[in-house]
Parts: C-alpha cells; structure tokens; sequence
C-alpha cells in the first residue's frame, strides 16, 4: 500500500527581505541626487509600506527602486498591491503599498478550477489561506505544479512541504 503524495501551495512573501529591500531603498533615497534632501521615504508597517515623496515623479521614483530592490532579492512583484496616490496640503504625496499574503477565496476557487480543468486525478483541499494537493502519483503532483507556473495567476505562488 503506497501513501498518497502531496504537497502545499500558498502564497507568502519573505518580511526579513522586505524589510532589508526597504533598507536598501531609503538608503538609495538619501544618495540620489533626484531624491537626495526632498523628505522622499518609504516606510514599512507590518504588512503595509508607505512611499511619501513632495510630488509624482519623485513618487514614481522610489516605487521603481523599491521594485528594482524587490526583484534583486527575489521577492515577487505580484506581492505588492498599489494603492491610490494621496495628496495632502502641502503639495506632498503618499501611496500605500499593501502586501499581499496567503491565498484568499476568489484566488483559490480559480486555483482550483485550473487544476479540475487539467484532467489529473488529484484531490484539493483549501485549508485557510492556502491549497493542499493530494495524488497517488508524483508524476501528477508534478504536472500541477507545471500547469499553475504556466497560468497567468496575479499571485505569486509557492510550493511547500512536497512529499
């Protein structure tokens, strides 16, 4: 009798790598001549970043650095959720930056969906924010894998605790 193979899918971003890409970023802020003695920032509050900068372009600055600085450390730009621009009396603008963590409903019900629509002889399994997998073959485990790298997802996906 062989045990079922199966495998976790969720979706979870690196908060030492975000707080390290923040560093790097406001560190970036204070040496550019564009940015250098504006008041331009970003700031980092448990799941939420704030980029404060006196007018747009600047803002749009800090966000690609923050960005460059995010793809440099291999975090996902999927994991980050834009918010609107703000702006408040003194001409300064704010955008809060909402990172996204764990897989929600509407995401798991297309995750789902995908892997029904591949055929394979698999079970899943939504345990609160994330997706459990279930085969008797690998082979299969393996092809999901392969069908939701290839579905164009607006998560980052990661797959743990195969076996």
């Amino acid at each position: 009798m062989s045990k079922d193979a199966s495998f976790d899918i969720v979706s979870k971003v690196d908060m030492a790598e975000v707080t390290n890409a923040v560093h790097q970023t406001n560190k970036e802020i204070e040496q550019r001549f564009d940015l250098k003695g504006t008041g331009a920032e970003i700031r980092q509050e448990k799941e939420a970043l704030t980029a404060v900068a006196p007018d747009d372009l600047k803002l749009r600055n800090i966000i690609d650095v923050l960005e460059s600085k995010f793809i440099k450390r291999n975090i996902s730009l999927k994991a980050l959720d834009l918010g609107s621009v703000e702006s408040s009396l003194g001409g300064a603008v704010k955008q809060v930056i909402t990172l996204k963590q764990g897989i929600d409903r509407d995401h798991a019900k297309k995750i789902n969906d995908l892997i029904k629509a591949s055929k394979l002889k698999v079970q899943t399994q939504v345990q609160e924010d994330q997706l459990r997998v279930t085969a008797k073959s690998r082979d299969d485990l393996q092809a999901i894998i392969q069908t939701l790298k290839n579905a164009d997802l607006d998560i980052d996906l990661q797959y743990i605790n195969y076996r």
